[in-house]
């Protein structure tokens, strides 16, 4: 939350009890009209390269799906396939976004000083009908605390992602 204070990113926030899953945290989200949103952590079957995934809570992903589409939007932009797909340990999280696993959130970025990781964000998150009012498209996510949940505009968060550095892209994942 600081570091969005210090780009003068403009966020809410409140306190919950712990929720390291989605089912947990749904205990205790308010309806403030965000998407919530479900994030993954994975690494490529070499370990060399790492990939943050966040897409709506309200859907599941099927890994072998998840690589294809991976490997294609990859492709597309000449760089290699990110291979067989895996979820990272709890040491590589800790290493590449200084999280641990229940605490993952697209946040930890801010602890990627080399910007190692590379971010995918569910083409579906840009969609208007996501929203109970489009023109308040809003997502949330832990602050990098299952205990807590911040909630921010869409434009803001890309405004948070310009400042943080790592690459990212929209792509359709379901």
């Amino acid at each position: 939350m600081n570091y969005l204070k210090e780009h003068g990113i403009p966020f809410s926030c409140y306190n919950h009890p712990e929720g390291k899953t989605i089912e947990e945290a749904k205990r205790w989200w308010k309806d403030d009209g965000s998407v919530h949103c479900k994030n993954i952590f994975m690494r490529n079957h070499k370990g060399n390269q790492h990939y943050l995934v966040c897409f709506h809570c309200d859907h599941d992903l099927d890994i072998h799906d998840l690589e294809a589409r991976l490997k294609q939007a990859l492709q597309a932009q000449g760089k290699p396939s990110c291979g067989k797909l895996s979820f990272a340990s709890p040491e590589r999280m800790m290493k590449y976004l200084g999280l641990e696993p229940g605490s993952v959130s697209p946040f930890g970025l801010i602890n990627d000083q080399e910007h190692h990781v590379h971010l995918f964000l569910d083409a579906a998150l840009l969609d208007d009908s996501n929203y109970p009012d489009p023109s308040r498209k809003t997502l949330s996510f832990h602050p990098n605390d299952c205990r807590g949940t911040v909630v921010i505009a869409l434009d803001d968060f890309e405004r948070y992602l310009s400042a943080v550095g790592n690459t990212y892209e929209y792509i359709q994942l379901y």
